[in-house]
């Protein structure tokens, strides 16, 4: 089965443009640049799969198809997950927070997947609300309305997390 010319270079054309984007992407997900790589390394094998089902503007779509492929590979790490849960007497205690980092990474954490999502994929991916809805499947305005409530959800864990330092570190004294 022959593969055409045009084909190919637009397969090339997408690589070269969003690979480094999709890695990214994936690797502020999976926190493993080798994770991200065999993650990416997939969606581009889907990506030339489906190649007649890419849009022109492809990179929302290279991001639903990503998140696809987390989807397929969460179940395996919610197993591998679980059990490091059985295992471990409680979680590991980090450093104290010195730049305010930690603190967002925990009311990230509290807030649900879609809210998580939904966040990153405007702060950290820096997609515009119609970008989003393409990456969730969803339409303009309700990405624009999930985005503003991920917000408010995210502004309240925010407070919730600092409001729970401030207690333990005024405990401690």
């Amino acid at each position: 089965m022959g593969t055409s010319t045009a084909a190919r270079e637009r397969f090339t054309r997408l690589y070269e443009q969003h690979y480094w984007a999709v890695v990214r992407y994936l690797q502020r997900r999976l926190r493993d640049q080798d994770a991200a790589r065999d993650a990416a390394a997939e969606v581009f094998t889907i990506t030339w799969r489906r190649l007649h089902d890419v849009p022109d503007e492809a990179l929302p779509w290279l991001y639903a198809t990503a998140r696809n492929v987390l989807a397929n590979s969460q179940r395996s790490r919610n197993r591998r997950l679980r059990l490091h849960r059985r295992l471990a007497a409680e979680p590991p205690v980090g450093e104290p927070a010195s730049n305010g980092y930690e603190q967002v990474h925990a009311a990230l954490a509290s807030l649900s997947d879609a809210d998580q999502e939904i966040l990153r994929l405007a702060a950290w991916e820096d997609l515009k609300p119609a970008q989003i809805a393409e990456a969730l499947g969803c339409t303009a305005n309700a990405a624009s309305v999930r985005l503003h409530r991920a917000r408010e959800r995210f502004g309240t864990a925010l407070r919730d997390v600092d409001r729970s330092e401030t207690m333990e570190v005024s405990s401690d004294r």
